[in-house]
């Protein structure tokens, strides 16, 4: 009896060393580098034996393969031969199962192995290195870097052999391990989650991956909604623009938009008011500064570089065919970046997306896809650059031609529909998310 339970503690042993390499490998592979770093400056030379192994990753998962493989030569070793026996000399005392006794004898000892390898030996210390990697990486990195250089011979061979393998296939042996976006972006999502990050640093540091997505004409008031003076405004309209106040600075153009003279401050036209100075086309010219024109697919940080470089803080955007598609500005990009924020315009109107009382919203046709897609959960453009910047756009795009008042269509599981049209623009649309086959909501009366 003595010698099943000698034989029984080896294999648990063996067992028990397996479940060590598996959690080895795992919390050193997973432990991120940051933390890793941090418990080094601290003293941790745990940590810093955690962070060579993991720079090396040939060499250290090299030693973690030789001790598992070891370890499975010693276990088929005791393979729990004699246990099997006894096993079986108990089943042949019973004139059933007597001719199965071997078989029975063997088949319980090798379930009963392969359980507790797989329990004790692999998805226990697996879960228990998941849990808290840096702290389990810094505790075992230096007895198995120890272990590492008692067994370099065979690393070194079987690093070698590794290397060869890989060349034959066509496969570099040494990649850079470049972060992606995803990555960083599931980092700071796991950060915002577990508190370290706050709400509003987390929306930030999203809102800079999308800016970084975005161009242009994503950006940009459009061309119907450009405010601009002509050059040759008497001095009476350009008083009476500048006491409407709309805007800070106003883009100046000869005859229309899209013959642009350039941008003009709104506070050097009420200097020359307030000293009497004139206020003609010639004055105008004078104070107009040269426009910056960016093209409409110009990515937003090209041009928020590119108005740095020029000193500038709005241009003119172009088309393809060299038309003025619309105006950008410093503020535009702020507020994709840093949201809503009071406007120059914020008393003309209200906000572009509205939650009614009864679930539905209520969006402005000019909101951008990001915003509406931000604020509903929603996917809105089908492809990488659909072609549109706007709800409106998307409903054009959807419906295939001018919409009417009241028209209807679904999409993702949301009910659309047309409430208003400004000539040929999209004015207003109504989303409700649709349930059982239907909008949650009764339609919209058209809006005049």
């Amino acid at each position: 009896m003595s010698g099943i339970a000698s034989e029984v503690a080896i294999i648990l042993l063996l067992l028990v060393l397996n479940g060590v390499f598996a959690m080895s490998e795992l919390a050193v592979m997973t432990a991120r580098k940051i933390r890793l770093e941090q418990r080094a400056e601290a003293g941790d030379r745990g940590a810093r034996a955690a962070l060579e192994l993991a720079h090396e990753p040939t060499q250290f998962l090299s030693t973690v393969q030789v001790g598992i493989t070891l370890i499975g030569v010693l276990a088929g070793a005791f393979g729990g031969a004699s246990i099997a026996e006894q096993l079986a000399d108990g089943f042949r005392a019973s004139a059933t199962l007597a001719p199965y006794a071997d078989a029975l004898g063997l088949t319980i000892v090798v379930g009963a192995i392969t359980y507790l390898s797989l329990i004790i030996g692999e998805l226990v210390p697996k879960r228990v290195a998941l849990t808290a990697p840096e702290r389990i990486a810094s505790v075992i990195a230096r007895p198995m870097r120890m272990l590492s250089r008692v067994v370099s011979p065979l690393v070194k061979l079987l690093t070698g052999s590794t290397n060869l393998m890989l060349r034959l296939l066509g496969v570099r042996a040494h990649t850079d391990a470049n972060v992606t976006e995803e990555e960083i972006r599931a980092l700071v999502e796991q950060g915002a989650e577990s508190g370290v990050l706050q709400r509003e640093e987390h929306e930030v540091v999203e809102r800079v991956f999308r800016l970084g997505d975005r161009q242009v004409s994503a950006l940009m008031t459009p061309r119907p909604d450009v405010d601009w003076i002509d050059v040759g405004e008497g001095a009476a309209g350009l008083r009476a623009e500048l006491a409407l106040g709309r805007r800070s600075l106003l883009l100046v153009c000869r005859e229309d938009v899209d013959h642009v003279v350039g941008f003009v401050r709104a506070e050097d036209l009420l200097a020359r008011c307030v000293t009497g100075a004139a206020l003609d086309s010639a004055a105008l010219e004078s104070l107009a500064q040269a426009p910056l024109f960016v093209p409409e697919s110009m990515p937003a940080f090209r041009l928020l570089d590119a108005l740095r470089r020029a000193r500038q803080h709005a241009a003119v955007v172009l088309d393809e065919f060299g038309g003025v598609a619309g105006v950008v500005t410093l503020d535009d990009v702020l507020q994709d970046l840093i949201g809503d924020f009071p406007h120059e315009q914020e008393e003309e109107g209200g906000a572009l997306i509205v939650r009614r009382d009864d679930g539905s919203w209520l969006i402005d046709g000019q909101t951008p896809i990001a915003d509406v897609e931000g604020a509903l959960d929603i996917a809105l453009a089908e492809e990488e650059r659909p072609g549109y910047q706007t709800v409106g756009g998307f409903v054009m795009a959807r419906l295939g031609r001018l919409p009417r008042p009241a028209e209807q269509f679904e999409w993702d599981g949301h009910h659309f529909e047309v409430v208003a049209m400004d000539g040929r623009r999209v004015e207003a649309v109504r989303v409700a998310r649709v349930r059982d086959g239907h909008p949650t909501t009764p339609p919209s009366t058209p809006l005049e």
